[in-house]
């Protein structure tokens, strides 16, 4: 049996937060969800992000697990799995009609409360 556990909600926003960070890699601005009472992580594109429409127009849920390509079976890889800074593996499918993140924790990191 997978196991996952929930991390987070992404939700594109259009309005500047509150202690947002720059992601050059994918020209966008990111808040980081354990600051939020609901875990919410709020993205903000720029005009020239790099991220496909499809994971910037819609919300998407993230779970942690720990090996990613179990996950990736019958799922529409929507961005190919990559490494943020030197703790974190993620990718983006989409599955049952929506958009899911995975996320795999290399060591502690900015995301990991």
């Amino acid at each position: 049996m997978l196991e996952y556990v929930f991390d987070h909600v992404g939700i594109t926003t259009t309005e500047p937060q509150p202690d947002e960070d720059w992601v050059e890699a994918s020209k966008i601005w990111v808040t980081n969800p354990r600051n939020h009472p609901e875990h919410i992580e709020f993205l903000r594109y720029r005009e020239d992000s790099t991220v496909p429409a499809v994971v910037r127009d819609n919300p998407h849920v993230a779970y942690r697990v720990t090996e990613l390509a179990p996950y990736l079976e019958g799922a529409e890889i929507l961005i190919e799995p990559f490494i943020v800074g030197d703790f974190l593996e993620v990718v983006f499918v989409r599955k049952h009609g929506m958009v899911f993140e995975y996320m795999r924790y290399l060591k502690e990191g900015w995301f990991d409360n």
